[in-house]
């Protein structure tokens, strides 16, 4: 076997069905950060959600990678994911798309549902980690299931610093 020959990843129906699954997830993301952005009224939360909405886009780029049979680099994913700008931003989508009221500028809704959405996102990634054979795939998975959960983290800490989240 020669070095540095990487084969096409061969996935089956069952990787396939799953990795759309994460990626149409990621979409949501992508565009939950980015509207609620344009919505809040604090600018750290602002900040935030912009931040994540990124990461989001690299996450979904990613799993397209994978989709088209490329094992993604994992050393450069971190340094992208921090330049990179969602290719989403501006969709002009509105509070009403998500079941939020029009006219309502309320950040602590806002946070409660994207907590929300990365519990479910993060927890679904198990699933599709468990049932993919290549371990490269899980790898990269894996890197993109914890900055899941570190976007979960910041929520969770922004939303408890302001009183709105009480783990007792």
């Amino acid at each position: 076997m020669t070095g540095g020959v990487n084969l096409p990843l061969q996935l089956s129906q069952k990787e396939k069905m799953l990795l759309q699954d994460q990626q149409a997830h990621e979409d949501i993301c992508i565009q939950k950060y980015t509207s609620y952005a344009q919505q809040a009224t604090d600018p750290k939360l602002k900040q935030l959600f912009n931040s994540h909405a990124q990461q989001e886009q690299t996450h979904y780029d990613t799993v397209g990678q994978i989709l088209q049979g490329q094992v993604p680099n994992m050393q450069q994913q971190g340094a992208q994911g921090q330049q990179q700008i969602g290719m989403s931003m501006g969709l002009g989508m509105n509070q009403s798309q998500f079941g939020l009221s029009q006219g309502s500028n309320d950040d602590q809704a806002l946070c409660q549902d994207m907590l929300m959405t990365e519990k479910h996102v993060s927890g679904t990634y198990d699933t599709t980690i468990f049932e993919c054979q290549d371990a490269n795939v899980r790898q990269a998975l894996n890197h993109i299931q914890k900055e899941e959960q570190q976007h979960g983290e910041g929520i969770f800490n922004y939303m408890k610093q302001k009183g709105w989240y009480q783990p007792q």
